[in-house]
């Protein structure tokens, strides 16, 4: 059934994107200076999740990379790299500047490095921007002249209010280009897409599609993954086609693989604030702290902490219940439980 799995990847790139014209032509005319040996502004891109931010940055970049080769260009996921070192170095790895460069070369002269490396323009998209814990590296970038800027978050209020004054003024007349969840019909067009390229003729209907489209809720993320889920448990079931009960065993299947994902992403910090609230069951935001606290050396400071539960709230790993005052956090889903052709799928997809 499947012919291409690379297609069924929640990372790929399609040659062709559906339902995000407009996105893609206010991002492209943002970048369009590039082409004529001038610097871009800085460009935001905000929405929630699964609305296709990050592809929509990728597959723009490498359409103006077709149109001139010679831009470089560097992805870097802030949720992994949230230092200033780390993003300075994952700039330099992209475009091949880490030669005898180690983990404990000083971050300025990582900084240098990037700074003589202008015998072209470099396009940084800096995904999940809002998770920089070190914010200071936007400002060295942004003094680069041959550096252009794609951030990539999910709310810009949130954003902003953790940029110190320096690095707000300078990134405020920066481009916004917003995303809306995905309607189902606009979902469903999307999968129906992937499926083309992705598995045999005929494999799902379109009101299957349709029904993925609307368990996905408007998120692009859960409905490829519910696609490939249920395309992987066609396969081993020796069928042809997806059948309506493939597809509703692996609704939750999909939301357990991306959960499971999401939670190994976290880093040592948040994992352990997700453990202190599963823990707890439920648990108020000062007694959060003072467990956390209590389970590590150098603990982040309460305005770091309340970032990582931002976070872990729009990813859908825990939620906040009451107001400000009477807020307590619990996870979304303490213990996903799973047949065992679950998690066959799930070990799959790790």
């Amino acid at each position: 059934m499947i012919v291409d799995a690379r297609v069924l990847r929640e990372d790929f790139v399609p040659t062709e994107v559906v339902h995000r014209h407009d996105e893609v032509t206010h991002l492209s005319e943002t970048l369009e200076p590039l082409l004529y040996g001038e610097r871009a502004e800085p460009a935001f891109l905000f929405g929630p999740t699964g609305v296709g931010k990050t592809c929509i940055a990728r597959y723009t970049l490498e359409q103006l990379r077709e149109e001139d080769p010679e831009i470089r260009t560097a992805y870097v996921n802030c949720w992994q790299e949230y230092t200033r070192f780390r993003v300075l170095y994952a700039i330099l790895e992209a475009i091949d500047r880490t030669a005898d460069l180690h983990r404990s070369t000083p971050k300025d002269e990582l900084f240098g490095r990037l700074e003589a490396a202008d015998e072209g323009p470099i396009v940084v998209i800096l995904d999940e921007v809002d998770q920089l814990e070190e914010t200071d590296v936007l400002y060295d970038l942004y003094r680069l002249r041959h550096v252009s800027l794609v951030m990539i978050a999910n709310r810009e209020d949130e954003l902003f209010a953790r940029l110190d004054d320096r690095i707000r003024s300078r990134l405020h007349a920066s481009t916004r280009v917003r995303f809306d969840r995905y309607r189902t019909t606009e979902l469903a067009a999307i999968l129906q897409r992937r499926a083309e390229k992705a598995l045999e003729p005929g494999a799902v209907s379109d009101a299957q599609f349709r029904t993925i489209a609307d368990a996905a809720s408007g998120d692009a993320r859960v409905g490829i993954g519910i696609l490939r889920s249920a395309a992987r448990r066609a396969e081993r079931r020796g069928t042809d086609q997806f059948t309506d009960d493939v597809i509703e065993a692996s609704i939750p299947d999909a939301q357990t693989a991306i959960r499971r994902k999401t939670l190994e992403g976290l880093i040592e910090h948040q994992r352990i604030l997700y453990e202190v609230i599963a823990d707890a069951g439920e648990i108020e935001p000062t007694d959060l702290y003072d467990a956390y606290e209590r389970r590590v050396t150098k603990p982040k400071t309460e305005r770091t902490l309340r970032n990582y539960l931002t976070k872990m709230v729009h990813y859908d790993l825990i939620e906040a219940v009451g107001k400000r005052r009477g807020r307590s956090y619990r996870v979304v889903d303490e213990e996903v439980q799973t047949s065992e052709e679950d998690g066959a799928v799930g070990e799959s997809e790790r």
